[in-house]
């Protein structure tokens, strides 16, 4: 995993907190979770392309 995945994973749960604290403040409890949610997506979706490429990996190395 390189650092930048890291970092841009960090990126998403920051904008994702802050839009969630100012969604639950204004009363939009809902949207905030749906937010929330959303991010979760994000961050799952960019994970999938790095398991996919670890499986690959393990695959190759012992040559099943």
């Amino acid at each position: 995993m390189d650092v930048d995945m890291i970092f841009k994973i960090a990126a998403v749960g920051i904008i994702v907190a802050v839009l969630n604290q100012l969604l639950i403040r204004s009363g939009r409890e809902e949207q905030a979770m749906l937010t929330t949610l959303a991010g979760l997506i994000v961050v799952l979706s960019m994970l999938i392309t790095q398991i996919s490429n670890l499986f690959g990996t393990i695959k190759q190395l012992f040559g099943l």
